[in-house]
C-alpha cells in the first residue's frame, strides 16, 4: 500500500522586525509526553521549514543563528526517532526531527507557532503507525524538499497578538544600562492593551530565587480549581522541609501545623522557604510542577531543588514569567474565584523596592520578587489608574550583593510606567 504523501500545515510566525546582528540558539527541548520541540532563540529571526520523505524528516532553518556547539544528536523513544541539531553554514542552525520508520502523524495537526519572535513550539499530534511501514523504509531517489507555509498570525503565549517592539524605550533602557555595566539583565514589558514590548534578553536564562514561587501559586490554586485541594485544609510542617533564608515558618517548632491559606500566603508576601517547601510537597513534589510548567509553555521554568536555593539552580526567565502572567491575566488557567485570590495574595508582597519603586501614584501591582547574592528579579502585572494593564517581568545579574541592580530595575519601572502613561493614540497590533 503507497505511503500517501504528508502535506504538512505549518504555521509559524514572522520577524517583528529584521535582525541586525547574528543571533544565537538559546536553548531547544523536546517534550515526549506531549510531542512538542521547543526553539529558543537570543534574539529574533525568522525560520524556514520544509518536508523531505523516506524517512520523513521536519527540517527547521533558522537564518541569522549561530550554534556555539557541534552537531547534537539525541534520541526519543520509539516515534521520534531522532531530533539533530547542527549548522547549515556560520550563520545558520539546522533542526531535522526525523520520524522512526513505519510511523506518520497527521497532517492538519501538525502546528509550529511563535508565542515570540524569540520562541517557537512545534506541537506534534499523536504520532501512530501506518498499515503498510515496508514502504517508509525505501530509500527515496531524490530529496524533493515540500516548503512549509509561513504565516504573519503571532501570538505571545497564545492570547495575546504581539504588536511592535518599542524603539523609544529599547534606547532609554539600553542607554541606562551602559551606565550599569557591572551588571547583566534580562527583561520583557508587554502592554496588554497594544501588543506592544520591550524585549531585552527576555528569554536569557536566569537563577529564578524566589521569583519561582509564582508559577507554583499559579499551580496550587489551579489544584484547588480541580477540587484536589482545599484552602482550609491543614498542613503539617515536617522537620525536612524547614530551611533557612527568607520567612518566619523556620522559627516554629517542627510539627507546627498551619492552614494551607496561610501557607501559601506567607509564600508569597513575605517570601517564606519554608512555606514554599511545604506547599511544592502539597502538590506532589518537584517533577509533576515542572510537568506542568512545561504543559503552559514555560520551557525556562524548572524546579530542581526545594527552597532555599541558594545556589541558584531552580531556573527561570524574564519572558517566562510574563507568559505566565498573560495566561493569568487572560484568564486561561484560574477560575475568576482563584484567579482574584491570586492577584490579591500578589498585591501584599512586601518587596516593594524593585519594579513598584518605579510606578506611578495610583498603580497596583500584583507581583513576586526574588533575592539571591548573585541575583535580584521581579515580575507582575501592573495596572495604571487609567486602567491601563501591562506586564512586566526582569532580572539582573549582579556582583555579589551590589545594591545597584535594586537602582536599576527600579529605574527601568520607572522608564517604562512613564513612557505607557503618555496620552497616546493606540496602535493596532
Amino acid at each position: 500500500m503507497r505511503l500517501r504523501l504528508f502535506l504538512f500545515s505549518v504555521v509559524s510566525i514572522v520577524l517583528l522586525s529584521s535582525p541586525v546582528r547574528a543571533s544565537r540558539l538559546e536553548s531547544w527541548s523536546f517534550d515526549t509526553a506531549q510531542n512538542q520541540l521547543n526553539i529558543t532563540t537570543a534574539s529574533g529571526v525568522k525560520p524556514r521549514a520544509f518536508l523531505i520523505q523516506n524517512p520523513t524528516r521536519l527540517v527547521i532553518d533558522l537564518p541569522g543563528t549561530q550554534l556555539n556547539t557541534n552537531t547534537v544528536r539525541k534520541n526519543f523513544g520509539s516515534t521520534v526517532r531522532e531530533i539533530r541539531v547542527g549548522k547549515v553554514d556560520n550563520t545558520t542552525t539546522r533542526l531535522v526531527v526525523e520520524l522512526a520508520p513505519g510511523y506518520t502523524v497527521d497532517p492538519s495537526k501538525l502546528l509550529l507557532q511563535g508565542d515570540s519572535s524569540t520562541h517557537w513550539i512545534v506541537k506534534f499530534p499523536s504520532v501512530e503507525r501506518i498499515q503498510n511501514p515496508v514502504d517508509n523504509n525505501v530509500s527515496s531517489t531524490s530529496e524533493e524538499q515540500i516548503p512549509v507555509s509561513v504565516s504573519d498570525v503571532s501570538l505571545f503565549a497564545g492570547v495575546v497578538p504581539l504588536g511592535k517592539e518599542i524603539p523609544e524605550l529599547r534606547s532609554q533602557v539600553k542607554a541606562l544600562a551602559a551606565r550599569y555595566r557591572s551588571l547583566d539583565a534580562g527583561m520583557f514589558f508587554l502592554d496588554l492593551e497594544t501588543g506592544n514590548y520591550l524585549d531585552l534578553n527576555g528569554e536569557k536564562i536566569f537563577p529564578a530565587a524566589s521569583t519561582i514561587k509564582f508559577p507554583i501559586l499559579v499551580a496550587l490554586f489551579q489544584e484547588v480549581d480541580a477540587g484536589r485541594v482545599k484552602l482550609n485544609e491543614t498542613l503539617v510542617m515536617r522537620r525536612d522541609l524547614v530551611t533557612g533564608g527568607s520567612g518566619e515558618f523556620q522559627y516554629k517548632r517542627a510539627g507546627t501545623r498551619f492552614s494551607l491559606i496561610e501557607t501559601v500566603t506567607k509564600m508569597i508576601t513575605i517570601s517564606d522557604n519554608t512555606a514554599t517547601n511545604m506547599v511544592i510537597d502539597r502538590l506532589g513534589g518537584k517533577a509533576k510542577l515542572n510537568q506542568r510548567f512545561r504543559g503552559w509553555g514555560l520551557q525556562n521554568t524548572v524546579v530542581r531543588n526545594l527552597l532555599g536555593d541558594f545556589k541558584g539552580t531552580n531556573t527561570t526567565s524574564a519572558k517566562d514569567l510574563v507568559r505566565l502572567s498573560a495566561l493569568v491575566a487572560k484568564n486561561q488557567l484560574l477560575t475568576d474565584s482563584s484567579r482574584s485570590k491570586v492577584l490579591d495574595i500578589m498585591r501584599r508582597v512586601h518587596n516593594t523596592k524593585l519594579l513598584p519603586a518605579g510606578l506611578g501614584k495610583g498603580a497596583v501591582i500584583a507581583h513576586k520578587t526574588g533575592t539571591l547574592g548573585i541575583v535580584l528579579g521581579d515580575a507582575g502585572i501592573i495596572q495604571m489608574p487609567s486602567g491601563k494593564r501591562y506586564l512586566a517581568g526582569i532580572f539582573v545579574r549582579r556582583p555579589f550583593n551590589d545594591l545597584k541592580a535594586r537602582d536599576f530595575i527600579s529605574q527601568v519601572s520607572r522608564i517604562v510606567y512613564g513612557y505607557l502613561d503618555q496620552p497616546r493614540v493606540a496602535s493596532k497590533p
